[in-house]
């Protein structure tokens, strides 16, 4: 169980705590290992996070497979000729509208706003994965709005 691990290193110490921790991962039995990594730079860990669990004022918020909640919250770009229509995007967790531009954080749902969108004819539309650390800052924002 590491607490903040890297809390304080320097990037070169930093680098080699997470090759340590890399290597103590893969040399364990398969079956039979786990690292919990508590810690608010979730950035440094991605790539290592098979499951996580956000947590806000010591409570559980949400527990995810990493590759489930990459595919669950995603970020949808749509451009348009003119401004972006007026569209009923309340399942989104957040919209911004700029100039011709419109951009959503879908919680799950990214296909249906995809069409949705999709009807009014965007000149792009495009959809992107959040990393763990978007994930993160969407579901405890929208957590403070509720």
């Amino acid at each position: 169980m590491l607490d903040e691990p890297t809390f304080g290193l320097d990037p070169i110490v930093r680098r080699e705590l997470i090759e340590t921790v890399i290597g103590s991962y893969q040399e364990g039995n398969s079956g039979n290992r786990t690292i919990l990594v508590s810690t608010h730079l979730i950035a440094e860990f991605e790539g290592l996070i098979d499951e996580f669990t956000i947590m806000d004022q010591g409570l559980s918020v949400l527990t995810l497979g990493a590759d489930d909640a990459r595919q669950r919250y995603q970020r949808i770009r749509a451009r348009f000729p003119q401004s972006p229509p007026e569209l009923d995007l309340k399942e989104a967790l957040r919209v911004r509208r700029e100039r011709r531009e419109l951009e959503l954080i879908a919680n799950g749902g990214g296909t249906a706003l995809m069409e949705r969108l999709r009807q009014h004819h965007p000149d792009t539309l495009s959809t992107e994965a959040l990393t763990l650390e978007e994930i993160f800052v969407a579901v405890l924002k929208q957590q403070v709005a509720q």
